[in-house]
Formats: structure tokens, sequence, C-alpha cells
């Protein structure tokens, strides 16, 4: 492994990630989120993935030994993935994130946890980019980095987007209602993910091609969910002094 192949591996996942932070950020332009804790959330979102591996090899070695799963049918192991991955993100945003001062407007609950998702799916890019360069396959790993790009990258942002939202309506709530907000939001974060990894994990055409219409019909939803939740936000209030 040599450095060349490092940087390769780390600007391929670095980039598609950062491509769709600069369209989030310029959603948001007229009331924007203060730089260093956008920052500090992206990486957050990073450190969510060395600590998801040793979990998710732990399911894996799990649930094959005690469900008996097979390679054509892994469910339990994609739900556990699935489970692993939404609820990490969303603690470290919960945790270090989403109690700050900064967050004072609802649109800022959808910004942040798609900001820590698109850390966490620059890291993983990342480590998905390095088998295909360290086998010399430059034009795999182009073809991997793009599919990531328009598929995997953009299913982590719609996941944790599912989280923003319902903490984003339901900032007027007790504290009850909204940890059963979170609660729904993150359940739907689960299925999504599992939704997607499961027609994924087939490898036929017919569905990948039904998971990617899921993620992009989703995220059509979502995108105009946003600017309805800005409109309601920010139509009686003037641009905040940060």
């Amino acid at each position: 492994m040599t450095l060349t192949t490092l940087g390769y591996a780390f600007l391929g996942g670095l980039l598609p990630s950062l491509i769709w932070l600069y369209f989030l950020l310029k959603e948001d332009a007229s009331h924007p989120e203060p730089k260093r804790l956008i920052v500090f959330t992206f990486i957050a979102g990073m450190a969510a993935v060395p600590l998801a591996i040793p979990f998710e090899q732990w399911s894996c070695a799990n649930l094959n030994a005690l469900l008996g799963c097979r390679e054509d049918f892994n469910a339990p192991i994609l739900i556990s993935w699935a489970l692993i991955e939404e609820v990490l993100k969303y603690t470290l945003a919960a945790v270090f994130i989403l109690w700050r001062r900064a967050v004072d407007e609802a649109p800022d609950y959808v910004i942040y946890m798609i900001t820590i998702a698109l850390g966490f799916a620059a890291a993983e890019n990342m480590l998905f980019l390095l088998t295909p360069l360290l086998d010399g396959q430059f034009a795999l790993s182009l073809l991997t980095g793009n599919v990531r790009f328009l598929g995997s990258t953009l299913l982590h942002v719609i996941a944790s987007a599912a989280i923003g939202f319902s903490l984003a309506f339901s900032t007027a709530y007790r504290p009850a209602g909204r940890t059963a907000a979170a609660a729904v939001g993150l359940i739907l974060a689960i299925a999504l993910h599992t939704a997607f990894n499961m027609l994924i994990i087939n490898q036929g055409t017919s569905t990948t091609l039904a998971a990617f219409f899921l993620i992009w019909m989703v995220a059509v939803i979502f995108f105009a969910a946003f600017e309805v939740l800005k409109y309601f936000q920010y139509r009686n209030f003037p641009n905040p002094i940060r």
C-alpha cells in the first residue's frame, strides 16, 4: 500500500461527499451555519465508521452462528448493519452536535444530520475504494466511486435526513413527543437503509435499478420537504446574527 494509493482512496471517498455538502449548504445560504461546527460534524461522521466496523463484524459472526444465515439470504445481517450505522450516526449527532446553541432553527436538524451522514459516507467510500486500487484496477475504482456518489452516499443522506426531519417537525413537542419522533425517524432510516442494501445485494440489473429509483424518489420528496420546512421557518424571521 503506497501513499499514492491512500491519496487516491482519500480523495475519491472525500470529494463526492464534499460535492453533496456544497449543494446542501447552498440550499441554506441565507441562514448559514458556523463553518467550524459543520467541519466538526463532518469529522464526527467519519469517526463513526471505525466505530461501526467491530460491531458489524460481531453481528455478522454471531448472527451467522445463531440463525445460520446463508449468503443468498442475509436479511438479519443487513438489518443489523443498517441499525448499527444509523444508531451510531444519530448518537454522535445527539451527543456532540444537536444540543448546541447554533442548532436553533428547525432546518438545522436536517442540515447537521445530513452533514454527519456525508462524513460517514466519505470514510466508508474510502474503504470501498481501497480494494480495487490496491489490485491496480483504477477503472473499477472510478466506477465504484461514481456508483457510490449516486447511490450509497445519497442513501446515507436520506436515511439521516429522515431523523433530521423527525426532529425538525417536532420542535414544538414536549420531550416525550420529541423522543417518540426521533424513534420514528430512526426506524424509517433503518428501513430505508435495509431496503436499499437488500436490493443491491441481489446484484441483478432490475433490483439495482429499483434500489436507485427508491433512494432518488425519496430524495426528491425530502428535498421538497426541506424547502417547505425552510419556508415556514424563515418567512417571518430575519436572518439571525451568528
